[in-house]
């Protein structure tokens, strides 16, 4: 049986997640544009702020806005990380968004991120509650259990957009501009 307390965070949650943004927000984000900060604290404990923490590295930013996009979230993740694991320049954060309300249950929602997430992973997985409103009309929401998919450069430039599920052709289509952005290997003499 879920207690009380669970319920009503997972009932503040969902009102935050199915808020939609407000007119007069943000701009959706384009190709070519700085990604704008993003702060928000890693499972490590310490806070972060993209682009800032991905400075000198392509990276893959995987927003998700309800308790359901962790599953399309994981499953890009998964895929990335599969290819580009071993590579020094390029990364991923998977950032949940969380509304204003769920930082009620802040330190319950966290402990178990920590507590399902590998040691390792830890620092790049960065918590957002609040501000949800003005990411979610940068990239567009739509769907809310999407997983919301920025990829930016070394100097934080956004290169790639999408959100859904993952499919060979998007992952193509990814790794296209991924492998596009990779540093040349060094000349060797």
């Amino acid at each position: 049986m879920i207690s009380t307390a669970f319920s009503v965070v997972l009932a503040l949650v969902a009102v935050s997640v199915w808020a939609a943004p407000g007119p007069g927000g943000p701009a959706v984000l384009a190709l070519g544009q700085r990604m704008p900060p993003l702060k928000g604290d890693l499972l490590s404990g310490k806070p972060g702020v993209l682009p800032d923490l991905a400075a000198g590295q392509t990276t893959l930013v995987i927003l998700g806005f309800s308790y359901d996009s962790r599953f399309q979230v994981e499953a890009w993740a998964a895929k990335f990380r599969a290819r580009y694991g071993a590579a020094a320049d390029v990364t991923l954060f998977e950032v949940p968004m969380m509304g204003s309300a769920a930082r009620l249950g802040r330190w319950f929602i966290d402990s178990g991120m920590r507590k399902n997430t590998p040691p390792e992973l830890h620092g790049r997985v960065m918590t957002v509650y609040g501000g949800n409103d003005d990411w979610k009309a940068r990239v567009g929401f739509s769907a809310p259990n999407d997983a919301y998919l920025v990829l930016i450069d070394r100097q934080g430039i956004v290169r790639w957009l999408a959100h859904g599920l993952v499919s060979e052709e998007r992952l193509q289509a990814l790794s296209a501009v991924v492998d596009s952005l990779a540093r040349p290997p060094a000349d060797k003499e």
